[in-house]
Protein backbone atom coordinates (compact mmCIF):
# COMPACT_ATOMS: atom_id res chain seq x y z
CA UNK A 1 0.00 0.00 0.00
CA UNK A 2 1.70 3.05 -1.29
CA UNK A 3 -1.00 5.55 -0.95
CA UNK A 4 -3.44 6.37 1.78
CA UNK A 5 -7.38 5.26 0.98
CA UNK A 6 -10.70 6.68 2.56
CA UNK A 7 -13.96 5.91 3.81
CA UNK A 8 -16.67 7.83 5.59
CA UNK A 9 -20.42 7.80 6.93
CA UNK A 10 -21.88 11.13 8.56
CA UNK A 11 -25.04 10.78 10.41
CA UNK A 12 -27.62 12.86 12.50
CA UNK A 13 -30.05 11.27 14.86
CA UNK A 14 -31.65 12.35 18.56
CA UNK A 15 -29.56 9.78 20.64
CA UNK A 16 -25.73 8.82 20.07
CA UNK A 17 -26.74 4.96 19.84
CA UNK A 18 -28.80 5.70 16.79
CA UNK A 19 -26.48 8.02 14.97
CA UNK A 20 -23.89 5.73 15.89
CA UNK A 21 -25.93 3.04 14.32
CA UNK A 22 -26.53 4.86 11.24
CA UNK A 23 -22.88 5.27 10.74
CA UNK A 24 -21.90 1.72 11.27
CA UNK A 25 -24.25 0.77 8.74
CA UNK A 26 -23.33 3.62 6.13
CA UNK A 27 -19.80 3.12 6.51
CA UNK A 28 -17.87 1.03 3.63
CA UNK A 29 -15.68 -1.30 4.39
CA UNK A 30 -11.97 -0.30 4.32
CA UNK A 31 -9.38 -3.03 4.41
CA UNK A 32 -6.01 -2.16 6.10
CA UNK A 33 -7.80 0.50 7.40
CA UNK A 34 -5.29 1.75 10.63
CA UNK A 35 -6.57 5.16 11.73
CA UNK A 36 -10.01 7.01 12.22
CA UNK A 37 -11.27 10.31 12.03
CA UNK A 38 -14.35 11.14 14.22
CA UNK A 39 -16.40 14.15 15.08
CA UNK A 40 -19.28 14.06 17.41
CA UNK A 41 -21.73 16.73 18.51
CA UNK A 42 -21.30 18.27 21.77
CA UNK A 43 -24.68 16.50 21.99
CA UNK A 44 -22.83 13.36 22.20
CA UNK A 45 -19.91 14.44 24.31
CA UNK A 46 -20.88 12.42 27.58
CA UNK A 47 -20.56 9.26 25.28
CA UNK A 48 -17.30 9.66 23.42
CA UNK A 49 -15.74 6.61 25.44
CA UNK A 50 -18.69 4.43 24.41
CA UNK A 51 -18.84 5.63 21.03
CA UNK A 52 -15.05 5.13 20.71
CA UNK A 53 -15.19 1.54 21.98
CA UNK A 54 -18.15 0.76 19.84
CA UNK A 55 -16.04 1.97 16.64
CA UNK A 56 -12.85 0.05 17.49
CA UNK A 57 -14.89 -3.13 17.79
CA UNK A 58 -16.42 -2.69 14.53
CA UNK A 59 -13.95 -1.17 12.09
CA UNK A 60 -10.73 -2.74 13.72
CA UNK A 61 -9.32 0.40 13.80
CA UNK A 62 -7.32 1.30 16.88
CA UNK A 63 -5.93 4.85 16.80
CA UNK A 64 -8.40 7.32 16.51
CA UNK A 65 -8.17 11.72 16.28
CA UNK A 66 -11.11 14.29 16.15
CA UNK A 67 -13.04 16.78 18.38
CA UNK A 68 -16.47 17.49 19.36
CA UNK A 69 -18.25 20.63 17.91
CA UNK A 70 -21.40 22.42 17.80
CA UNK A 71 -22.35 20.39 14.86
CA UNK A 72 -20.81 18.21 12.42
CA UNK A 73 -20.50 17.30 8.54
CA UNK A 74 -19.55 14.81 6.01
CA UNK A 75 -19.45 14.37 2.50
CA UNK A 76 -23.14 14.42 2.22
CA UNK A 77 -24.85 16.40 4.95
CA UNK A 78 -24.10 19.24 7.85
CA UNK A 79 -25.88 19.60 11.03
CA UNK A 80 -25.21 23.13 12.64
CA UNK A 81 -26.25 23.00 16.55
CA UNK A 82 -27.59 19.37 16.39
CA UNK A 83 -26.52 16.21 17.13
CA UNK A 84 -24.62 13.93 15.09
CA UNK A 85 -21.48 12.05 14.23
CA UNK A 86 -19.22 12.14 11.48
CA UNK A 87 -16.52 9.13 10.54
CA UNK A 88 -13.94 9.14 8.14
CA UNK A 89 -10.96 6.19 8.28
CA UNK A 90 -7.84 6.17 6.34
CA UNK A 91 -6.20 3.11 5.70
CA UNK A 92 -2.03 4.71 5.22
CA UNK A 93 1.28 3.16 5.17
CA UNK A 94 1.88 1.51 8.72
CA UNK A 95 4.75 3.88 9.66
CA UNK A 96 3.33 6.89 8.13
CA UNK A 97 1.63 8.42 10.58
CA UNK A 98 1.64 9.02 15.02
CA UNK A 99 -0.75 10.36 17.43
CA UNK A 100 0.38 12.65 19.73
CA UNK A 101 -1.06 15.05 22.58
CA UNK A 102 0.42 16.37 26.03
CA UNK A 103 0.34 13.28 27.29
CA UNK A 104 1.67 11.23 24.69
CA UNK A 105 4.24 13.48 22.82
CA UNK A 106 5.71 12.83 19.07
CA UNK A 107 8.61 10.55 19.30
CA UNK A 108 12.62 12.25 18.53
CA UNK A 109 13.38 9.78 15.59
CA UNK A 110 9.85 10.45 13.56
CA UNK A 111 9.69 13.54 11.18
CA UNK A 112 6.60 15.25 10.80
CA UNK A 113 5.74 16.71 7.16
CA UNK A 114 2.60 17.53 7.82
CA UNK A 115 0.00 17.26 10.95
CA UNK A 116 -4.03 17.22 11.36
CA UNK A 117 -4.60 19.22 15.20
CA UNK A 118 -7.43 20.02 17.34
CA UNK A 119 -7.08 21.78 20.54
CA UNK A 120 -9.31 23.09 23.56
CA UNK A 121 -10.01 26.80 22.48
CA UNK A 122 -9.70 27.65 26.65
CA UNK A 123 -6.03 26.85 26.37
CA UNK A 124 -4.08 30.34 26.85
CA UNK A 125 -2.00 31.86 24.17
CA UNK A 126 -3.78 29.33 21.67
CA UNK A 127 -1.68 31.53 18.73
CA UNK A 128 1.39 31.32 19.84
CA UNK A 129 0.71 26.96 20.83
CA UNK A 130 -0.44 27.12 16.86
CA UNK A 131 3.15 28.53 15.42
CA UNK A 132 5.21 26.34 17.60
CA UNK A 133 3.42 23.29 16.49
CA UNK A 134 4.10 24.60 12.76
CA UNK A 135 7.82 25.29 13.65
CA UNK A 136 7.98 21.55 14.55
CA UNK A 137 6.43 20.25 11.30
CA UNK A 138 8.84 20.29 8.57
CA UNK A 139 6.68 20.97 5.77
CA UNK A 140 5.10 23.65 7.07
CA UNK A 141 1.50 21.88 6.50
CA UNK A 142 -0.66 22.19 9.92
CA UNK A 143 -4.06 22.11 9.33
CA UNK A 144 -7.04 21.45 12.00
CA UNK A 145 -9.45 23.65 14.53
CA UNK A 146 -10.23 24.57 17.86
CA UNK A 147 -12.82 21.77 19.59
CA UNK A 148 -16.36 23.91 20.10
CA UNK A 149 -19.42 22.85 22.31
CA UNK A 150 -21.85 24.74 24.64
CA UNK A 151 -20.02 23.21 27.76
CA UNK A 152 -17.06 21.08 27.86
CA UNK A 153 -15.38 21.28 24.56
CA UNK A 154 -13.05 17.46 23.74
CA UNK A 155 -10.31 16.71 21.87
CA UNK A 156 -9.85 13.27 20.59
CA UNK A 157 -6.35 11.87 20.45
CA UNK A 158 -6.54 8.10 21.41
CA UNK A 159 -8.90 9.31 23.99
CA UNK A 160 -11.00 11.95 25.02
CA UNK A 161 -8.74 14.84 26.10
CA UNK A 162 -8.92 18.95 27.60
CA UNK A 163 -6.45 21.24 27.11
CA UNK A 164 -3.51 21.88 24.85
CA UNK A 165 -2.94 20.68 21.20
CA UNK A 166 -3.58 16.90 19.80
CA UNK A 167 -3.70 15.36 16.51
CA UNK A 168 -1.71 13.14 13.83
CA UNK A 169 1.50 14.23 12.26
CA UNK A 170 2.63 12.53 9.43
CA UNK A 171 5.70 12.19 7.48
CA UNK A 172 6.29 13.31 3.73
CA UNK A 173 4.91 9.55 2.48
CA UNK A 174 1.48 11.82 2.93
CA UNK A 175 1.10 14.49 0.68
CA UNK A 176 -1.42 16.78 1.51
CA UNK A 177 -2.97 20.51 0.70
CA UNK A 178 -4.93 22.77 2.70
CA UNK A 179 -6.97 26.24 1.73
CA UNK A 180 -8.23 28.58 3.61
CA UNK A 181 -11.69 30.60 2.90
CA UNK A 182 -11.95 33.41 4.43
CA UNK A 183 -15.78 34.32 4.39
CA UNK A 184 -15.84 38.15 4.01
CA UNK A 185 -13.42 40.53 1.92
CA UNK A 186 -11.77 43.04 2.70
CA UNK A 187 -12.90 47.08 1.85
CA UNK A 188 -10.86 49.76 0.13
CA UNK A 189 -7.89 50.95 2.41
CA UNK A 190 -5.00 49.45 4.48
CA UNK A 191 -4.75 50.75 8.18
CA UNK A 192 -1.81 50.52 11.13
CA UNK A 193 -3.15 50.64 14.90
CA UNK A 194 -1.01 53.63 16.59
CA UNK A 195 -2.29 52.99 20.39
CA UNK A 196 -3.82 49.78 21.67
CA UNK A 197 -4.40 48.44 25.10
CA UNK A 198 -4.95 44.36 25.34
CA UNK A 199 -8.28 44.11 23.33
CA UNK A 200 -8.97 47.88 22.82
CA UNK A 201 -8.02 49.62 19.57
CA UNK A 202 -7.90 53.14 20.25
CA UNK A 203 -6.35 54.74 17.27
CA UNK A 204 -5.97 54.05 13.94
CA UNK A 205 -3.44 55.50 11.44
CA UNK A 206 -3.19 58.58 14.23
CA UNK A 207 -7.30 59.14 14.22
CA UNK A 208 -9.65 57.51 16.87
CA UNK A 209 -10.69 54.29 15.70
CA UNK A 210 -14.42 54.82 15.78
CA UNK A 211 -14.06 57.90 13.00
CA UNK A 212 -11.41 55.80 11.20
CA UNK A 213 -14.74 52.62 11.23
CA UNK A 214 -17.31 54.81 9.71
CA UNK A 215 -15.38 56.44 7.12
CA UNK A 216 -14.04 52.68 6.07
CA UNK A 217 -18.11 51.64 6.67
CA UNK A 218 -19.42 53.76 3.86
CA UNK A 219 -22.05 56.82 3.67
CA UNK A 220 -24.89 54.18 4.18
CA UNK A 221 -23.08 51.67 6.91
CA UNK A 222 -21.18 54.30 8.39
CA UNK A 223 -24.47 56.81 9.61
CA UNK A 224 -25.55 53.21 11.33
CA UNK A 225 -22.88 51.69 13.07
CA UNK A 226 -25.13 49.20 15.26
CA UNK A 227 -25.97 47.69 11.90
CA UNK A 228 -22.22 48.41 10.66
CA UNK A 229 -20.66 46.31 14.00
CA UNK A 230 -22.95 43.47 12.88
CA UNK A 231 -21.90 43.11 9.32
CA UNK A 232 -18.20 44.39 9.34
CA UNK A 233 -15.11 42.90 11.38
CA UNK A 234 -11.27 43.44 11.68
CA UNK A 235 -8.96 42.03 9.52
CA UNK A 236 -5.24 41.79 11.37
CA UNK A 237 -2.26 41.22 9.41
CA UNK A 238 1.14 40.68 9.34
CA UNK A 239 1.77 40.80 5.45
CA UNK A 240 1.24 44.61 3.75
CA UNK A 241 1.60 43.03 0.29
CA UNK A 242 -1.32 40.65 0.59
CA UNK A 243 -4.07 41.58 2.14
CA UNK A 244 -5.84 37.87 1.96
CA UNK A 245 -3.96 37.03 4.47
CA UNK A 246 -5.55 38.19 7.69
CA UNK A 247 -7.15 36.77 11.10
CA UNK A 248 -10.66 38.10 11.02
CA UNK A 249 -11.71 39.38 14.29
CA UNK A 250 -15.21 40.22 15.53
CA UNK A 251 -16.08 43.79 16.74
CA UNK A 252 -16.82 43.34 20.47
CA UNK A 253 -18.00 47.15 20.70
CA UNK A 254 -17.38 50.47 19.78
CA UNK A 255 -17.40 53.69 22.24
CA UNK A 256 -18.25 56.65 20.84
CA UNK A 257 -17.34 58.66 23.48
CA UNK A 258 -13.87 58.00 23.82
CA UNK A 259 -13.18 56.63 19.57
CA UNK A 260 -12.24 53.10 20.75
CA UNK A 261 -13.02 49.50 19.07
CA UNK A 262 -13.03 46.00 21.41
CA UNK A 263 -12.36 43.29 19.14
CA UNK A 264 -12.19 39.58 20.24
CA UNK A 265 -8.37 39.44 20.35
CA UNK A 266 -5.17 40.97 21.80
CA UNK A 267 -3.62 43.75 19.70
CA UNK A 268 -0.51 45.80 19.88
CA UNK A 269 0.63 49.51 18.91
CA UNK A 270 2.08 49.00 14.95
CA UNK A 271 -0.30 45.57 13.91
CA UNK A 272 -1.35 46.08 10.28
CA UNK A 273 -4.91 45.61 9.58
CA UNK A 274 -7.78 45.78 7.23
CA UNK A 275 -12.03 46.30 7.58
CA UNK A 276 -13.90 43.25 6.11
CA UNK A 277 -17.21 43.22 4.55
CA UNK A 278 -18.90 40.05 6.14
CA UNK A 279 -21.98 38.27 4.01
CA UNK A 280 -22.78 35.33 2.13
CA UNK A 281 -21.83 36.59 -1.49
CA UNK A 282 -18.37 37.05 -0.25
CA UNK A 283 -17.95 33.87 1.24
CA UNK A 284 -19.76 31.89 -1.42
CA UNK A 285 -16.67 33.98 -3.91
CA UNK A 286 -14.25 33.13 -1.48
CA UNK A 287 -14.86 29.61 -0.88
CA UNK A 288 -14.98 29.30 -4.97
CA UNK A 289 -11.80 31.20 -5.14
CA UNK A 290 -10.11 28.99 -2.70
CA UNK A 291 -11.69 25.68 -3.72
CA UNK A 292 -10.31 26.67 -7.57
CA UNK A 293 -7.02 27.15 -6.21
CA UNK A 294 -6.93 24.07 -4.51
CA UNK A 295 -8.30 21.89 -7.66
CA UNK A 296 -5.53 24.01 -9.71
CA UNK A 297 -2.91 22.84 -7.22
CA UNK A 298 -3.78 19.59 -6.88
CA UNK A 299 -1.60 16.60 -9.33
CA UNK A 300 -4.73 14.09 -9.43
CA UNK A 301 -8.06 14.34 -7.92
CA UNK A 302 -7.99 13.94 -3.80
CA UNK A 303 -8.54 10.54 -2.14
CA UNK A 304 -9.99 12.17 1.15
CA UNK A 305 -10.41 15.43 2.71
CA UNK A 306 -10.65 17.20 6.41
CA UNK A 307 -13.49 20.24 6.39
CA UNK A 308 -13.31 22.78 9.11
CA UNK A 309 -15.66 25.52 9.18
CA UNK A 310 -15.97 28.08 11.97
CA UNK A 311 -19.37 27.85 14.21
CA UNK A 312 -20.74 31.39 12.78
CA UNK A 313 -20.78 29.72 9.19
CA UNK A 314 -23.06 26.87 8.07
CA UNK A 315 -26.80 28.51 8.10
CA UNK A 316 -25.73 31.11 9.83
CA UNK A 317 -23.87 32.76 7.05
CA UNK A 318 -25.40 30.30 4.15
CA UNK A 319 -28.49 29.65 2.74
CA UNK A 320 -27.96 26.26 4.11
CA UNK A 321 -26.08 24.38 6.62
CA UNK A 322 -24.48 22.15 4.39
CA UNK A 323 -23.76 24.70 1.75
CA UNK A 324 -19.97 24.59 1.87
CA UNK A 325 -20.16 20.79 1.45
CA UNK A 326 -22.47 21.40 -1.86
CA UNK A 327 -20.35 23.44 -3.16
CA UNK A 328 -17.01 21.24 -2.41
CA UNK A 329 -18.83 18.40 -3.81
CA UNK A 330 -19.55 20.55 -7.20
CA UNK A 331 -15.36 20.83 -7.70
CA UNK A 332 -14.11 17.53 -6.19
CA UNK A 333 -17.45 15.56 -6.72
CA UNK A 334 -18.23 12.62 -3.59
CA UNK A 335 -14.87 12.09 -2.02
CA UNK A 336 -15.28 10.46 1.67
CA UNK A 337 -14.70 13.57 3.76
CA UNK A 338 -15.40 14.41 7.61
CA UNK A 339 -14.93 17.38 9.68
CA UNK A 340 -16.79 19.73 12.33
CA UNK A 341 -18.12 23.46 12.72
CA UNK A 342 -14.92 25.31 15.47
CA UNK A 343 -14.48 27.71 17.36
CA UNK A 344 -11.27 28.52 15.24
CA UNK A 345 -9.61 27.45 12.63
CA UNK A 346 -5.94 26.53 11.84
CA UNK A 347 -3.74 26.72 8.70
CA UNK A 348 -0.17 26.78 8.59
CA UNK A 349 0.97 28.59 11.53
CA UNK A 350 -2.19 31.11 12.00
CA UNK A 351 -5.38 30.69 13.88
CA UNK A 352 -7.96 31.42 12.04
CA UNK A 353 -11.72 33.18 12.74
CA UNK A 354 -14.81 33.16 10.35
CA UNK A 355 -13.14 30.66 8.11
CA UNK A 356 -13.30 27.38 6.37
CA UNK A 357 -10.65 25.02 5.86
CA UNK A 358 -10.66 22.21 3.49
CA UNK A 359 -7.75 19.79 3.51
CA UNK A 360 -7.25 17.09 1.01
CA UNK A 361 -4.90 13.98 0.90
CA UNK A 362 -3.76 13.90 -2.20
Amino acid sequence: MNSPRFASAWASAAGWEDALHAIIAELPRLPQANLGFLYVSDHFAFALEPILTRLRQHTGVLEWVGATGVGVLGTHGAALDAPGISVMLGAFPLDSFRVFSGRKPLPRDFAPYAALVHADPLTPDMSELVQDMALKVRGGRLAGGLASARQQAFQIAGEALTGGLSGVAFNDQIQTLTGVSQGCSPLPGSWRITKAQDTLIEAINGRPAVDVFREAAGPALGADLRRAVSSLLVGLTDDDEDRRRFAARRIVALDVRTGRIAINESVEKGQSMVFLQRDEAAARADLARMLGELKAACPHPPKGGIYVSCASRGGVMFERDDSELEMIREVFGDIPLAGFFAAGEIAGDHLFGQTGTLTLFV
